[in-house]
């Protein structure tokens, strides 16, 4: 069976928590923060995961911006993204009331007006 291909997230918010919301990706960030970077190949201990799973988590949080790499001859060294760190914190001021937030009734799909309402003549 062939798989479908997932909508791309668009939301830089939604991109960043989604990548951050897996344990194995969390673990990965979280060994990011004790050393400046890490060799691909060091992950599979910490994670107790097989390397093409790693190589799998490592691409979703390079693309939402969470890790940078850097290629050494064959072998690849990954880092947290320069203000990483920041833009997570300014995301937590914003939930703890510096910023404005959306209520979540809002975000409630409503029906069509269009839908229930009789054409007007």
């Amino acid at each position: 069976m062939a798989r479908t291909k997932k909508s791309p997230l668009v939301d830089p918010d939604v991109r960043l928590f989604h990548a951050l919301a897996d344990p194995t990706r969390l673990a990965i960030v979280r060994e990011l923060t004790g050393a400046p970077e890490v060799c691909a190949c060091d992950f599979t201990s910490c994670c107790d995961v097989r390397q093409p799973t790693v190589s799998h988590h490592l691409k979703v949080l390079r693309e939402a911006g969470v890790i940078e790499s850097e290629r050494r001859g064959s072998w690849i060294f990954y880092r947290l993204a320069p203000g990483i760190a920041e833009r997570l914190g300014a995301f937590a001021a914003e939930l703890g009331g510096g910023g404005r937030l959306i209520p979540a009734a809002s975000l409630r799909r409503r029906p069509s007006s269009t839908a229930t309402s009789p054409p007007q003549a």
